[in-house]
Parts: C-alpha cells; sequence; structure tokens
C-alpha cells in the first residue's frame, strides 16, 4: 500500500500530463471509461454486496444504505454521466477580458485547472465516478478517500477507471483512491498541502465539520441539507402536495430532499390533510412533527421541539410549522436552514419575487421539488458536491467550479517606468 507522500507524489506527476491532454483526448478517455463501468457492471456489484452485506450487519440506517447501493440503473447513470461530462465544452484554456492597456499591454484572463483535488467523502460510491470526470475533463488529478462502508465498491469503480486509463495510453494516477479508511489517515490526508491544492469534503455533518477545522488545504465546503418548502396562501394545493411528496419521499438519504415543511395558516386546514393522502397514495409512510396548529389539524402528527426545525433527519420524517406570511416564512427559513435548497409553493408573483430576493441559500426555487439540486439535473454531467459556501463556488458544483484563472499579458517590449 502506497504512503500518503507518495500517492500525492503520483498525483502531482499525473496532474502534469492530465493538464496538457487536448479536449478531444479528455473526451475520448471518459466515453471509452463509461463503456467499461457498463461492461463490468456485475464486478462492481458483486463488490458492493459486500459493503452492503456489512452495512446492515453494523445495522446501518436505511437512508445510508440507499446512499450505498448500486445496481445496474445507478452504475448506468454514473456511465451516462460521464458521457454527458464528455459532451460539455472544455472551459480549460478558455480567454476572455482581454483589455488593452495605454501602455500597449494586452491583459486578459485564461482558465486552467485547479490542479490536484483531493475528496473525502463517506458511503456514496457513485461519488468516484462523478468526482473523476469532473476533476479528468478540467484537467486535474483526482485523490479520493472515501469511507470504510463502501471501500469494496470505491475499488473496483477505480480499478475500472484505472484501466480504461491504462488501455487509451494516459497516465493511471490521473485517479488514485486511498485504501487505508481509518481517520488517522484521513486527518494526515487533509495536511497534505504541499500536493493537493484544495480539499472537498462530501458526507454528513461531522466529516465537513471535520475537513474544515482540521484542514490545512484549502477546503470547498458542501453542506449538508435542512430544505424547506413554505405552501403560500396563495398556493396550487394538490401542485404542492405533490411536490412536498415528491421532495420527501422519492429519495430520503440525499441532501436535497424536504425536511422541513411550512404552510401559511389560512391553507393548513385543507392542505395538511391533502398532503397526508398523497403521501400514502404513494405507499410511503411519513411522520410528521408538528407545531400546535398541525397536530390540531393531523391527529396522527407528533409534537416537534426545537430541534426538529434545525434538523437534517434522511429519514421518513418531515418537520411542520404554520406560519402567518411569507415574511415568518423567509425569517424561519433564514434561522434554521443550512443553505442548500429552499422552496416556495405560491400563485403570488410578488411572493415568489420576495422569497427568491430574501432567502440565503445555494439554490431557491419557485414551483418545484428541491430535488433537483444536482449536477445532472443542471446540465453538469455530474456534480463534484453542492456548495453551500460563498466563495468560489456555491450550489451544484459541474466543471467551471474545478478552475481557476490565471492573468495571460502580451507586451512588445514595454518596461516599467
Amino acid at each position: 500500500m502506497l504512503t500518503l507522500t507518495q500517492i500525492g507524489q503520483n498525483a502531482k506527476k499525473a496532474e502534469c500530463r492530465v493538464r496538457n491532454l487536448t479536449a478531444g483526448e479528455k473526451n475520448r478517455l471518459l466515453t471509452f471509461a463509461a463503456k467499461r463501468l457498463t461492461e463490468q457492471a456485475s464486478h462492481i456489484i458483486e463488490a458492493n454486496e459486500k459493503d452492503i452485506a456489512n452495512a446492515r450487519a453494523n445495522q446501518m440506517h436505511e437512508g445510508l444504505v440507499d446512499r450505498l447501493l448500486l445496481n445496474p440503473e445507478r452504475i448506468e447513470a454514473m456511465a451516462q454521466g460521464l458521457c454527458q461530462i464528455a459532451s460539455l465544452d472544455d472551459p480549460i484554456g478558455a480567454v476572455s477580458q482581454m483589455k488593452p492597456r495605454p501602455n500597449g499591454l494586452l491583459i486578459g484572463q485564461k482558465r486552467v485547472p485547479l490542479g490536484v483535488i483531493g475528496i473525502i467523502y463517506e458511503a456514496r460510491p457513485n461519488v468516484t465516478a462523478d468526482a473523476f470526470g469532473l476533476c479528468f475533463k478540467t484537467g486535474n488529478a483526482v485523490i479520493l478517500k472515501g469511507g470504510s462502508d463502501a471501500i469494496h465498491s470505491n475499488q473496483a469503480i477505480v480499478e475500472v477507471i484505472r484501466g480504461a486509463l491504462a488501455e487509451c495510453g494516459l497516465v493511471e494516477d490521473a485517479i488514485q483512491l486511498i485504501e487505508d479508511t481509518s481517520r488517522e489517515t484521513a486527518t494526515q490526508f487533509m495536511k497534505l498541502r504541499q500536493y493537493v491544492d484544495v480539499l472537498i469534503p462530501r458526507g454528513g455533518a461531522g466529516l465537513i465539520r471535520a475537513v474544515v477545522e482540521n484542514s490545512t488545504i484549502p477546503v470547498i465546503e458542501t453542506g449538508t441539507g435542512n430544505c424547506h418548502i413554505y405552501v403560500d396562501e396563495s398556493a396550487d394545493l394538490d401542485m404542492a402536495a405533490d411536490i412536498v411528496t415528491n421532495a420527501k419521499t422519492q429519495r430520503i438519504g440525499v441532501c436535497n430532499a424536504c425536511e422541513s415543511l411550512l404552510v401559511h395558516e389560512s391553507v393548513a386546514q385543507e392542505f395538511l390533510p391533502k398532503l397526508q393522502q398523497t403521501i400514502q397514495k404513494s405507499g410511503r409512510a411519513v411522520e410528521i412533527r408538528g407545531d400546535e396548529a398541525v397536530c390540531h389539524v393531523l391527529s396522527s402528527a407528533v409534537k416537534a421541539t426545537e430541534e426538529d426545525w434545525g434538523t437534517e433527519y434522511l429519514d421518513y420524517i418531515l418537520s411542520a410549522k404554520t406560519v402567518k406570511s411569507v415574511d415568518e416564512a423567509i425569517a424561519h427559513i433564514n434561522r434554521y436552514n443550512t443553505k442548500h435548497s429552499e422552496a416556495i409553493i405560491t400563485n403570488n408573483y410578488g411572493n415568489a419575487q420576495q422569497f427568491l430576493n430574501e432567502v440565503d441559500a445555494a439554490a431557491v426555487y419557485v414551483n418545484a421539488s428541491t430535488r433537483f439540486t444536482d449536477g445532472f439535473e443542471f446540465g453538469f454531467g455530474a456534480e463534484i458536491g453542492i456548495s453551500t459556501q460563498k466563495l468560489h463556488a456555491r450550489g451544484p458544483m459541474g466543471l467551471e467550479a474545478l478552475t481557476t484563472t490565471k492573468y495571460i499579458i502580451y507586451g512588445n517590449g514595454q518596461v516599467r517606468p
């Protein structure tokens, strides 16, 4: 097993080669790697089954098991993600803002790779392929540090991708996996500033906090998702019920699932039973933890605590609260949200615009499910994560988020007086 220093050195050497690949070379490799993923799906699923068995033996929550699970459809989606990345315009080398100065210098900016990107993530094996595709397309080398829960799956996916690189005559160390899953190694990785240019954590609040607090490498912070939907007094209540049901139940173990519901008090009596019926028709059972007004309307609701308003459940649980106005809804969201994804269901244009303007989040929706906050859905091919910070990148991070710029200056003999 390689040491972290050896992995870092290998990544630096690989980055020098990946940086200079043409768009055509990168696209051909991505398409070929996608083909190999689908061809070797049974090998990947066999490895994933070991992780699933271990997860259930360790009594992992089913929402997290769902994140871990790979099947033919999800592997095909991973492959499609690589193909879509290949179809996107290559941002590397794009030059903008070429401006002449009075002294004759011509100054512009050129988009370039970040260099070596480190990614620490938990039970999300699909991240392995997504991260490689986005990093490779942008001329970056990537070092991956997955969790022990997905080690067999990650090893199998990396093996397939490295094999594809070798078959194409390209440097295999464009992707490397740290196979030691211990916390000590993760902490050491966070200090590998000599070799890693940026570190991106993907996972729960504890992982993200640990990386932010311990890393000496610059961090792009991805966040947890306490996502809200506010049902306004003017909302189409049938549409609202469908959207909330989708956002809560379509997939519970993801950061863009709805965890908190706000309902204008004037429509709560009509809307809440309608929502309950719509959820039941979906075949799911969702526990609602509500304020006094919600519990009065729904006898099955459980009284919410203060902690519920700020909780990302990743489960079939939904906090619910009535509000008197869009102003109260916005104030509640900005107090308790994680700045991920928030939605308003309304037919009032003024309320929609106020919500868009005043809610502090990476993605803000009008009349749509929060489940669309996703790199594939946004047309990025895949995503490296969803940034909830405000520097460099925010929201689903596609290709451009993995690049930086450098100034390029043309002269004809100028010297500074």
